[in-house]
């Protein structure tokens, strides 16, 4: 395995697995994301103060104070030397999700032209596809989140839209995502969650984390009502949409 390290500023250095997004290399950065947060907890890495995964990185942040790029790289090295292995504490989540109408799918028959698929097969095989949650970012809460079925890839769109709706389900390259707030987006349109990936209400405020496994679960526009009244009013049950 090929690593590097590259410096970023004087308070954090990179982590860097490989140069492209993979299972195994994401595999490797959230091991070694959990391998750091088990040493902190055992008293070890002093001055480290954070660590940021991302698709195929890890940021280590410190404190220049208590430590140096220098103290901190034999340590990572010996802990990446030692292998590292998922701890294997990844959540299942389910996330209901409507398909109905242009309101909610707006992109729905244009993705299904593209791919040469029907309106169902489209929804079918986002269903059936096998998504983890990598990392996230470009706004709180949202998750990129690969595994889409590969005869659903597609560029992003061309002319991205200014203004989309909150909790909107969306699809491009090999990932899907669902966008935490109104904003703007160029991701192909084919859903929307009645969930929020982002209420400051709850004692975690960003619902997916990274290393999730998420499942669509596909809802009419009856049942999308009333768990979006639910969720508004802070009475939606997550505990039967998350398995530890």
């Amino acid at each position: 395995m090929s690593v590097r390290y590259l410096s970023c500023g004087d308070t954090a250095f990179t982590v860097e697995f490989g140069n492209e997004i993979s299972p195994v290399i994401n595999g490797q950065v959230m091991a070694l994301h959990a391998a750091i947060g088990k040493a902190k907890a055992a008293g070890q890495l002093p001055g480290v103060v954070e660590t940021v995964p991302t698709m195929r990185s890890l940021m280590v942040t410190y404190d220049p104070v208590s430590t140096t790029r220098a103290e901190l790289l034999p340590e990572i090295e010996a802990l990446i030397a030692r292998g590292l292995k998922a701890d294997g504490k990844t959540r299942q989540v389910t996330i209901p999700c409507c398909y109905d109408g242009e309101e909610f799918a707006p992109d729905l028959k244009e993705v299904a032209k593209a791919t040469k698929k029907t309106p169902e097969q489209v929804i079918e095989a986002h269903l059936n596809s096998a998504f983890k949650v990598y990392v996230l970012g470009f706004m709180p809460g949202l998750a990129y989140i690969a595994g889409l079925d590969p005869s659903l890839y597609l560029p992003r769109r061309s002319q991205p839209r200014v203004r989309l709706p909150r909790s909107t389900v969306a699809i491009a390259m090999d990932m899907t995502t669902i966008y935490p707030f109104e904003s703007p987006g160029g991701w192909h349109l084919i859903g929307r969650t009645p969930l929020m990936m982002f209420d400051q209400r709850q004692p975690q405020p960003v619902f997916l984390a990274p290393g999730d496994s998420v499942t669509f679960q596909r809802i009419d526009r009856k049942t999308y009502d009333r768990m979006a009244q639910e969720a508004e009013r802070d009475t939606l049950d997550w505990k039967k949409l998350v398995k530890p």
